[in-house]
């Protein structure tokens, strides 16, 4: 994917929204303190920038605060096997767990203004194993280190109208992911959605062969274009009660698993740059989403959807988004617990 160094100064407006409204992007990038020094960057300082004005509502998570559960299951082709000893991928039905979420900070977001949507999953095969994974929407991230996305989000609340300029011009890498989010099409269902796993991780086979990879999730539902305009019509919590209606009366909603195997000359450290057309790819099975169930005491509720969750077969790469995503989600998931007694639960549920 080209992109473009600068930016004209007309869409420097515009550019202010679109960051405000990432709300985070790919829940919560930032380093834990062994990435830099604790007096520059931490879990907590992170998570102090991604707040809203308001401040943090008790019992949510710090980002993509907005979501909705869903289980089903994981079914498997037997075709992942070439890439990673992973019991995930031989073929199999396997039991999924996972959340619909917003990119943003607020739970009481309004559908129609976040950007930026995304997909938790957790699959797990028998014997233990559990593979965690947190996808979005885009195509690529909006910034290339986890120290650029700290800075996105001072210059997005910053009160100096100069602030998102100067980020951007030190950020040039944001030009791909503003391109995206200006002119790819909306739609009315997360069932219509792609999500991408951005990061990079090192998939290693049975006789020890690696490959650097990414994957994303591609939808059955053919995506419907529907217009801001319309979307702004729409009631606040659409987007949950589209899908809640779509698997009630429509049946199970699919996604299939494609793996994209990169090239030694492909960046594996920088989610803000696509890997060129043409890489080879694997369809690796099809994620089937049987049930949607409400957050609140539904089965998504407590799980953290922690990135270095990896089971045999799989492990990090030299991108350093998920080890620092890590360390922020654990601190976000440590204070929400600690406020379990502030979150709204449903009134049938017990106390």
């Amino acid at each position: 994917m080209k992109q473009s160094g600068k930016l004209p100064r007309s869409s420097l407006g515009s550019l202010v929204l679109i960051a405000a409204v990432l709300g985070g992007g790919a829940a919560a990038f930032a380093y834990s303190a062994g990435w830099l020094s604790p007096g520059r960057l931490t879990p907590g300082r992170m998570i102090e920038a991604l707040a809203p004005p308001g401040g943090a509502p008790p019992g949510y998570r710090r980002n993509h605060a907005k979501g909705i559960c869903f289980t089903g299951v994981f079914e498997a082709n037997g075709n992942g096997v070439e890439l990673s000893r992973a019991k995930a991928f031989a073929q199999g039905r396997y039991p999924a767990l996972g959340r619909f979420n917003l990119g943003t900070a607020d739970p009481n977001a309004v559908d129609a203004t976040v950007r930026v949507r995304g997909l938790g999953l957790m699959i797990s095969p028998a014997e233990g194993e559990e593979w965690r994974t947190a996808m979005i929407n885009p195509p690529v991230f909006a910034v290339s280190t986890p120290q650029a996305f700290h800075d996105l989000l001072l210059a997005a609340g910053s009160k100096n109208p100069e602030a998102m300029k100067a980020f951007v011009g030190a950020n040039p890498e944001f030009a791909g992911f503003a391109s995206w989010a200006k002119t790819a099409p909306w739609t009315g269902s997360y069932a219509e959605e792609p999500y991408n796993g951005l990061n990079s991780f090192i998939f290693t086979n049975a006789s020890g062969t690696e490959h650097a990879v990414r994957w994303s999730l591609l939808p059955s539902a053919k995506p419907i274009p529907v217009s801001k305009a319309e979307l702004d019509e729409r009631g606040p919590d659409f987007l949950e009660q589209e899908i809640t209606e779509r698997v009630r009366t429509a049946g199970p909603q699919r996604w299939t698993m494609l793996v994209t195997v990169a090239d030694p000359s492909d960046p594996t450290a920088d989610p803000s740059k696509a890997w060129p057309q043409g890489r080879r790819t694997v369809e690796v099975g099809t994620l089937v989403v049987q049930r949607i169930e409400p957050e609140r005491d539904g089965p998504c509720r407590d799980i953290n959807f922690d990135p270095t969750v990896l089971p045999p077969g799989m492990r990090v790469s030299d991108d350093p988004f998920p080890a620092a995503r890590s360390s922020v989600y654990r601190k976000s998931y440590d204070l929400r617990t600690a406020e379990a007694k502030d979150y709204p639960r449903n009134k049938a549920a017990k106390p």
